[in-house]
């Protein structure tokens, strides 16, 4: 599905991210594997999974919420001279608080990374499909950034603001072949869930899905695959809701 094409992948190291790298590499394309700091677990991780698939997997560091080292990690990318094919952004942070009891400054965080630090990262790689006036962008949101939870107000703040943005830029650059869409999952068995869990309790987290279970980060990877491919040429705007069928 993906023979030929070249991705970036934020957040790759663990849960969404690594999953989306594997089944990318599963359906053939070469992928930038992003993370926030060099680790050689990671760097071996990737490497393993490169000589599985007989792909090109290579790891990249910056942090998605500073500007200038997404700026240098970008240069890396343009001086390879190659297209650009996908980009997912899935780097992301949570924050389970109520809003009276979360400071600015976390709140600042958390939008740093889950909105302000994509759109930067976007910006750039989007000059690039703009040349070859094609691409696809995903961007993994939240049933958070959908639905009403308390103590989702700054976690599920940023993820609304990254849907919309999703669906205006979508209409934006549409008409030079760029589709830009955007994946929601439920609860998801990632090390992020945890952090939720110990606020509200996976009792709760889970009474509002139909099928009774969290997410596996495959079955979002499955769905990023999906938006990816020219499979989903005419998906553009889209908010795909990947949740198990939430009540």
């Amino acid at each position: 599905m993906l023979q030929g094409k070249t991705a970036i992948v934020t957040g790759a190291n663990r849960g969404i991210g690594r999953a989306v790298v594997e089944r990318f590499a599963n359906e053939g394309a070469k992928i930038w594997a992003c993370a926030r700091k060099s680790n050689s677990e990671f760097e071996r991780d990737m490497s393993e999974l490169a000589e599985k698939y007989n792909t090109e997997i290579i790891p990249l560091y910056f942090d998605i919420a500073t500007e200038t080292e997404i700026k240098e990690a970008v240069k890396q990318i343009y001086k390879t001279k190659e297209n650009v094919d996908i980009l997912v952004n899935v780097a992301g942070v949570v924050n389970a608080t109520l809003f009276q009891m979360t400071p600015m400054h976390e709140i600042r965080d958390v939008f740093d990374t889950n909105f302000f630090g994509p759109i930067c990262l976007t910006q750039y790689i989007i000059k690039l499909m703009s040349r070859q006036k094609s691409g696809s962008v995903i961007n993994v949101a939240s049933i958070s950034g959908i639905d009403v939870n308390p103590t989702n107000c700054t976690y599920g703040s940023s993820k609304a603001a990254l849907i919309h943005l999703s669906k205006i830029l979508a209409s934006e650059v549409g008409q030079i072949g760029i589709r830009v869409n955007a994946v929601a999952p439920g609860p998801t068995e990632t090390d992020m869930i945890k952090t939720v869990q110990d606020v509200v309790g996976s009792d709760h987290l889970l009474e509002r899905c139909a099928m009774g279970r969290c997410a596996m980060p495959r079955e979002v990877a499955d769905t990023i695959v999906y938006l990816a491919s020219d499979y989903s040429s005419f998906i553009n705007g889209q908010v795909i809701r990947v949740d198990g069928g939430s009540k």
